[in-house]
Order: C-alpha cells, then structure tokens, then sequence
C-alpha cells in the first residue's frame, strides 16, 4: 500500500466549511503516482501506458481544511490488461471516503488495449491493498 499525506488548501473548502466533493478524486489521483511510475517511470505522457476508465468515490465522513489528509492506495485486482486500485481518505483517525479506480494498459498508438507485461504485474502486486 502507498501512503501520501496530503495538506488541504482554503480553496478546496466549501461555503459550509468542508473540503468540497470534486477534490477527494483529484487528491486520490495524487496518491496513484507511485503506481503510474510502474507504467511510465518518467511519468512523460510521449510514453504513457494508462486509460482511466471507471472512478467511484463514496462519501463516508467529512472532510475539514485543519488537518491533513492520508490518502492510501493499493492494487485490489489484476486482470489481463485492466487492474483495480483501491483508494481510502483518513482525517484524524476516520475514514472519511472510500473508492476504487480502473485503470486499463492501453497503447496509444495502436488505440488498443494490451496485456499486462508479467514484470509489470509483479510490481503493481508488490502494492496489494490489505
């Protein structure tokens, strides 16, 4: 599992004093870097390897600008050529949202999707979520 520790920003609060909805897919992202480093170690899009192609984020507590966030994130499922990653928002010792994102090993050039290579599948398993 990775762990990114994310500060929140006065722009990211919302009129009632919450960290506003949009932003809790956009720090999950944050805490997919490690696992995009897999695909493309340079993260350079001429190379990039990744399709995003499904996002589900649940709402479980609120989220508040006073106190940092930990994001964690981890491998749940390898497929052929899609994988899941398995995402959690934790402010002060809650649980304050929970998702999941899939990811497919696309080639852009050929505009189709590949296998994943088996040197590749043992590293997104080194990032199993537990």
């Amino acid at each position: 599992m990775i762990v990114t520790d994310i500060t929140p920003r006065v722009s990211e609060t919302d009129g009632v004093g919450h960290i506003n909805n949009v932003f809790v897919p956009i720090w999950f992202e944050a805490g997919r870097r490690e696992i995009f480093r897999i695909f493309s170690p340079k993260l350079d899009f001429k190379n990039w390897r990744l399709a995003l192609v499904k996002v589900e984020v649940e709402y479980v507590d609120q989220i508040y600008l006073a106190n940092d966030v930990e994001i964690r994130t981890g491998i749940e499922k390898i497929g052929n050529s899609s994988f899941t990653i398995k995402e959690e928002l934790h402010q002060t010792d809650r649980l304050c949202a929970k998702g999941k994102s899939i990811y497919v090993n696309y080639n852009f050039r050929t505009e189709k999707s590949e296998s994943i290579p088996e040197t590749t599948r043992k590293k997104l398993e080194k990032y199993h979520f537990s």
